[in-house]
């Protein structure tokens, strides 16, 4: 009985692993609540070849009277879903009170085709 159930187990532990080198990029867009909470919008960012660089962009609206301090995060990947090197880093900015600001990403490989922008504060 003993020998079944860990048997059990291992099989089971078994058809949990799974290849972690590839990540599903169909979510261009990642928001944490309290941005949401306070006041900026955003589209998904759009690609575009610029100069033999893909390059990323999108607008961030405040829809709040005050100021809001936003930092944002642009992640590359390939057709494959692999992340592309070298990782950006993160960027703040400040969301004037019903205004916007166009953030923007760009990278040399030309290998990247799928973009995620993460949002926080």
């Amino acid at each position: 009985m003993r020998a079944s159930l860990i048997l059990a187990l291992l099989v089971g532990l078994t058809g949990c692993s799974s290849d972690r080198t590839t990540i599903n990029t169909s979510q261009s867009l990642v928001m944490e609540s309290s941005v949401l909470s306070a006041g900026i919008t955003t589209d998904e960012p759009t690609i575009r070849e610029n100069e033999g660089q893909q390059r990323a962009a999108t607008v961030l609206f405040n829809q709040q009277e005050k100021p809001v301090q936003v930092t944002y995060r642009f992640y590359w990947y390939d057709d494959k879903g692999l992340e592309i090197l070298p990782f950006e880093r993160p960027r703040t900015l400040i969301v004037p009170g019903n205004g916007k600001a166009d953030i923007s990403s760009q990278t040399g490989n030309l290998t990247a085709s799928k973009v995620r922008l993460y949002l926080y504060l």
